[in-house]
């Protein structure tokens, strides 16, 4: 299921026992186009601070209540390490949330997340390859796996960061093969994923036109210093692709509608993708 980063800032989070605050914004990296980590305002009971939650957390959401519910205390909220979302979110803040928490680094592996494509299996080691092993030769695999896994931690600790703010890229412009063509309005995540299928492009600054979608897939660059983005499409194609309507939700008809117009391939279809068929 897909929901937009703007309904997503209407929910709470729950922790296991209690509410932690109303989430502000959502960070992304903008290698992968994953949110990485939600940016929650903390009620009354921690005033004045922000905290971030990682999709490791995170369990059933309560769409009607707008409540998503996480696997964490508030305590545990409370002494975690302090964020000042006014600065860029270092790999070296990482790690040490990463530590607090228990968390393996979502950076080391392949996939979307670690080895895996969805969060949950960096936790349980789903898709690691542990086959039909035996006890004491999955525990040498694990062990094996943990090694390799902090080595390339460690290799990575001085990384670029990557992290954006969803805010903050909202309003940039976006640049056709030809010309412009309107300007960020939006993100669409896939729920399972926390994967951002899609951006929400408004038109209207261009033509009086409408909301369109366009997949990250479909950038040629960012320029995250000129707040500008690049597609390899045209006004044309962008100008008679199907319309978005933020009030109905978006299936997988409407999706097919929308790779068929822009003749591309969907991503369910990648078995490497970012979903499964």
């Amino acid at each position: 299921m897909l929901i937009s980063v703007a309904e997503l800032e209407k929910f709470t989070i729950g922790a296991t026992d209690g509410t932690i605050g109303s989430v502000k914004d959502c960070y992304f990296d903008d290698e992968a186009w994953v949110v990485r980590y939600l940016v929650v305002k903390a009620g009354a009971w921690l005033v004045g601070r922000e905290v971030l939650i990682s999709p490791l957390s995170f369990g059933n959401s309560d769409t009607e209540k707008r409540v998503l519910h996480v696997s964490i205390s508030k305590d545990q909220v409370k002494n975690s390490p302090s964020i000042d979302s006014q600065k860029p979110v270092s790999r070296q803040y990482e790690m040490g949330y990463s530590a607090y928490y228990g968390y393996p680094y979502y950076w080391s592996g392949a996939g979307l997340w670690g080895g895996g494509t969805y969060p949950g299996a960096i936790l349980t080691g789903a898709g690691l390859g542990s086959g039909g092993s035996d006890i004491g030769d999955t525990k040498a695999q694990e062990k094996n796996e943990d090694a390799t896994y902090s080595r390339e931690a460690r290799r990575r600790a001085n990384d670029d960061q990557h992290l954006r703010s969803c805010e903050a890229v909202k309003g940039y412009h976006i640049h056709a093969t030809d010309g412009d063509i309107g300007h960020v309005d939006g993100f669409l995540v896939d729920e399972r994923t926390w994967a951002i299928q899609y951006l929400i492009l408004n038109t209207s600054n261009w033509w009086l036109g409408h909301q369109v979608l366009i997949a990250p897939a479909w950038f040629e660059d960012v320029s995250w210093v000129y707040s500008k983005v690049t597609t390899s499409l045209t006004r044309q194609e962008v100008k008679n692709a199907p319309a978005y309507d933020s009030l109905l939700a978006l299936n997988r008809g409407d999706e097919e509608d929308i790779y068929r117009h822009y003749q591309r391939k969907g991503y369910w279809h990648d078995q490497n993708g970012r979903e499964a068929a």
